[in-house]
C-alpha cells in the first residue's frame, strides 16, 4: 500500500479549506512520522490484506504484514481492524462493485486533488455510493457529518463512475474501533456537488501566494506551521488579552465572569496546542545548536533500568529466589482476550463497568449530558 500526499489532499482537507495561508507555511518543513501515523498504517495494511483476499484478520496473528514486515499482527490490532472489515462486508453486501484503497481523484474542483479511500461500494439500482474510512487512533473522536476527508472520497468516486449511473445519494461512515465508535451519515448528490464549488474556491485561495491564514483549532492541531504562525500568536493573545489586562498577575478563576471562564474553555486547546508548539520550535533549535536567550536544555529526570536484564535476571534469582518477581492479576479486557470465544461466559457476572469520571466537554458534544441531583452528593444534617 504506497502512499502518496497531494497539496491539496483529502486527509488534510479540514486545514486548507479553513485555513488557505496554511499550504504555503507548512513548505519547508519536514513530514515528521509519529508512532501513532505508523500504528495506523499497519492497521489500513491489514484491513487491505483481509478484505482483498476475503480473509479475517485474526488469521495474520503472529505473521508479519507485507509491506511493513518488521511487524508481526497482534491479536489486539487484528480483533480491532476485524470491527472494520466486519463493517465493510455488511454494507457492501449486494453491490455491484467494490473498492478497497483506491485512489480516487476530485481534480475537477481541485488541482491534482487525490486522495485514497480505504474503502466504497457502488449500487447502481438504489443509486447509492458508500463510502467507509477506518481512523485506527483512540485520541480524538471523528464524526461522519460533514467530514471534508470523506466528502471528498465521495466527491471523486462520483466523478470517477457517474457516467454508469445516475447517483442520488453518498453514504458515509467512519470507524474508529479504539473508541467504539461508528457514525454514519448521508449527503445527496445534489448537495456535494453544491459543496464541492465551495471546494473550489476554497482550493484557489488555498493555492495563491497571498493566501490569509486563519486560525482554528481544528485547522491548526496537526499544522505543523503552528509553532511560527503569526497569525495563531496574535489569535492567542487576542483570546487571553481580551479580558485580562496583565499576564503577570492573572486573576484567580474564581473571580471570573461565566462569560470570560467560557471563552477560556472554548479556547484551551487552540492555546494549549499552540504553546506545545512553540517548546518543541525553541527545543528543535537548541538541540540543532543553536543559542536561545533566556533557555537552554539540561538533562531531565530519568529513572533506573537494568543494562542487561537477563543477566541481572539470572544473578538476583540466586540471592532473591522467588521474591524475585511479583504477581498481579490480569485485567478483564485481559482476561477476555486470553479466553476462547466459547469460555467468555465465565466472566458473566464477575465484571462491572462503574460510571466513568465526569468530564467537561463543549455542548455541541454528542453525548448526553450527566443528571445530577441533590442525591448525588452527601448531606449532612
Amino acid at each position: 500500500m504506497s502512499i502518496a500526499h497531494a497539496k491539496l489532499g483529502a486527509s488534510n482537507a479540514h486545514r486548507w479549506l479553513h485555513c488557505g495561508g496554511s499550504v504555503k507555511a507548512e513548505q519547508g518543513f519536514k513530514d515528521q512520522s509519529s508512532p501513532f501515523a505508523l500504528e495506523g498504517t499497519r492497521a489500513h495494511e491489514l484491513s487491505e490484506l483481509a478484505l482483498f483476499n476475503d480473509k479475517e484478520p485474526q488469521d495474520w496473528i503472529g505473521k508479519p504484514l507485507v509491506e511493513n514486515p518488521d511487524f508481526i499482527v497482534d491479536e489486539e490490532m487484528a480483533n480491532y481492524v476485524q470491527v472494520y472489515t466486519d463493517y465493510c462486508r455488511a454494507i457492501s453486501k449486494g453491490a455491484d462493485e467494490v473498492f478497497i484503497e483506491q485512489r480516487v481523484s476530485y481534480n475537477d474542483w481541485v488541482p491534482e486533488g487525490f486522495g485514497t479511500n480505504d474503502f466504497g461500494a457502488l449500487f447502481l439500482k438504489d443509486k447509492r455510493i458508500k463510502i467507509a474510512d477506518l481512523k485506527y487512533g483512540k485520541g480524538v473522536q471523528v464524526d461522519a457529518d460533514n467530514n471534508p476527508q470523506a466528502m471528498l472520497y465521495g466527491l471523486g468516486t462520483y466523478a470517477e463512475f457517474s457516467w454508469i449511473s445516475d447517483f442520488d445519494y453518498v453514504d458515509i461512515a467512519i470507524i474508529q474501533p479504539r473508541l467504539d465508535h461508528i457514525s454514519e451519515w448521508s449527503i445527496s448528490v445534489k448537495d456535494l456537488l453544491k459543496w464541492a464549488e465551495w471546494v473550489s474556491q476554497r482550493a484557489e485561495i488555498a493555492l495563491s501566494d497571498d493566501a490569509e491564514r486563519v486560525p482554528g483549532e481544528k485547522q491548526c492541531r496537526f499544522c505543523k506551521a503552528k509553532g511560527t504562525c503569526p497569525a495563531l500568536m496574535k489569535y492567542t493573545e487576542d483570546i487571553i488579552m481580551a479580558d485580562f489586562d496583565d499576564l503577570d498577575d492573572m486573576p484567580s478563576p474564581d473571580t471570573l465572569t461565566q462569560e470570560q471562564l467560557r471563552k477560556v474553555l472554548e479556547h484551551k486547546g487552540l492555546i494549549e496546542g499552540w504553546l506545545s508548539s512553540v517548546e518543541t520550535v525553541v527545543r528543535e533549535r537548541l538541540e540543532s545548536g543553536q543559542n536561545f536567550t533566556g533557555f537552554k536544555l539540561v538533562e531531565g529526570r530519568s529513572i533506573r533500568r537494568w543494562d542487561n536484564e537477563s543477566v541481572a535476571e539470572e544473578v538476583l534469582a540466586k540471592v532473591l529466589g522467588d521474591n524475585l518477581y511479583t504477581k498481579k492479576m490480569v485485567s478483564p479486557t485481559q482476561a477476555e482476550k486470553a479466553l476462547k470465544k466459547d469460555q467468555r461466559a465465565v466472566l458473566d457476572g464477575l465484571v462491572v463497568k462503574p460510571a466513568g469520571k465526569p468530564t467537561l466537554v463543549a455542548e455541541s458534544d454528542k453525548r448526553p449530558p450527566i443528571n445530577i441531583t441533590d442525591e448525588d452528593f452527601d448531606v449532612c444534617s
